[in-house]
């Protein structure tokens, strides 16, 4: 695949990565406390559940991270938050029916692996008691820092039925690993695929990160040759989002070190073309899988989903998040729980679930998220079926929308006709901005360059 690189660097401008639609700026205390328990409250008991559990702990700061983390090494701040989680829990079986089909669990972080085995396994077993209905082929999954994980803390996971695991890596190249100050020698991460592999895990994914300092393209096929080595079930491979105005490790990054769009997108090419010849399919924005992968089997039926926990086959779930910042979503709407910690326990003392803020979705909103997710998920919408979901014209609807994707068109990025549109392989490293034309709020954005990070 060739690539116009000065064609791509136009495109590149602020924009969301869509992990939700409307994104995380909509959220606001506008949906409150009493709306939100209602939604619990009312929830189709025949929709299964998802759910995220939110371990913010680590011990160190990676520059890289756009995560919510609190930096701590001392225990009893670990210990007390367990206390806290299964507080949450209890109050949260008061508002919401447990018994109901969990087909996904996902822990995130922060470092989850940076609680002891004993202390994951305390966390486990409380969820499984407030739980009990966990589907034979639930998708139960953890993020790993491989500097952070030892046996007894797999042979937990794996005991508890965890099935999926993934690592941390984003560069081998220790210039750039001093430079985001996340030293990880590849032994290291070795040593962890091994221990995934020995205790059962079904599918062991990697994280990789372009865009860091002093990366390039050079450089990154190294990474990506070591990578191979570990044989990983998925690949993912983000464009890294430098938003320092908010989040202020990001501030220690040099940005002068930080590679040119250009260089990014031949890292960008290079990598599909890499993992592509070596077996990968791309799936979505910036995932690869083999092709046995669920991932890339739902890709071909076109019924890949996205949502805050990334790419999944597990549609038509309610997400429920549980912990400090963790975001839940159901048919209408988005829930986030506080992200101070002092809030989050002055909350759940009051006897009340930690929730901060949110938004209810329009009947606009959801006409336009389906659109959204369909693109980022599947590069591709299915105008017929739109169309009788939603009763609706979809080139009336869209008209101002349609008008703005002529360029792409133009390009041959995209292909519009009458029953669907169809993102070339070129145009699937654009889809944040194919998409951004049906999102209704970023007007209200676009004067801002601290708002999204650059899509390119």
């Amino acid at each position: 695949m060739s690539l116009d690189f000065a064609k791509f660097i136009k495109y590149s401008k602020p924009g969301p990565r869509y992990t939700s639609y409307p994104t995380a700026l909509e959220f606001s205390d506008a949906f409150g406390y009493d709306e939100y328990i209602k939604k619990l409250e009312n929830q189709d008991d025949s929709r299964p559940l998802s759910l995220y559990f939110h371990l913010p702990f680590c011990k160190n700061a990676c520059y890289f991270c756009g995560c919510n983390v609190v930096f701590t090494s001392k225990e009893d701040k670990m210990l007390r938050y367990i206390e806290y989680l299964k507080r949450e829990l209890e109050i949260l079986s008061k508002h919401l029916n447990m018994k109901r089909e969990v087909i996904q669990m996902h822990f995130g972080g922060g470092t989850p692996t940076f609680f002891s085995a004993e202390q994951l396994k305390v966390v486990i077993d409380e969820i499984k008691s407030y739980f009990p209905n966990f589907t034979d082929d639930a998708e139960i999954s953890c993020e790993i820092d491989p500097r952070h994980i030892d046996e007894d803390q797999m042979r937990v996971m794996s005991e508890a039925g965890f099935n999926r695991v993934s690592f941390g890596i984003q560069d081998f190249n220790e210039k750039v690993q001093v430079a985001v100050h996340r030293v990880q020698p590849y032994n290291i991460t070795k040593n962890a695929m091994d221990l995934a592999r020995k205790y059962n895990m079904v599918s062991v994914n990697v994280d990789l990160i372009y865009g860091l300092p002093y990366q390039s393209l050079d450089t990154f096929k190294e990474t990506l040759e070591l990578s191979l080595t570990l044989n990983p079930d998925r690949f993912a491979v983000f464009n890294y989002a430098h938003v320092p105005w908010l989040k202020k490790t990001m501030r220690k990054i040099d940005e002068t070190t930080l590679p040119e769009p250009d260089e990014k997108l031949q890292i960008m090419q290079y990598t599909i073309d890499y993992l592509t010849s070596h077996g990968y399919k791309m799936v979505g924005m910036d995932h690869f899988a083999k092709p046995e992968d669920e991932l890339f089997q739902a890709i071909e039926k076109g019924e890949l989903h996205r949502n805050f926990q990334g790419y999944t086959t597990k549609g038509g779930a309610d997400l429920i998040g549980v912990g400090l910042t963790s975001i839940g979503e159901g048919v209408d709407y988005y829930a986030q729980n506080h992200k101070d910690m002092k809030l989050y326990e002055e909350a759940i003392d009051a006897g009340k679930l930690p929730f901060e803020r949110g938004v209810m979705l329009s009947e606009d909103d959801m006409i336009r998220q389906y659109v959204i997710m369909e693109l980022m998920s599947n590069f591709k919408l299915d105008i017929k079926r739109f169309e009788s979901l939603f009763n609706i014209n979809f080139k009336e609807y869209f008209k101002d929308a349609l008008e703005e994707l002529q360029t792409f068109a133009d390009e041959d990025l995209i292909t519009i006709d009458n029953d669907k549109i169809a993102c070339s392989q070129t145009g699937t490293l654009l889809i944040r901005n194919i998409a951004m034309p049906f999102d209704a709020y970023m007007h209200q954005h676009a004067g801002s360059k601290k708002t999204f990070s650059k899509t390119v």
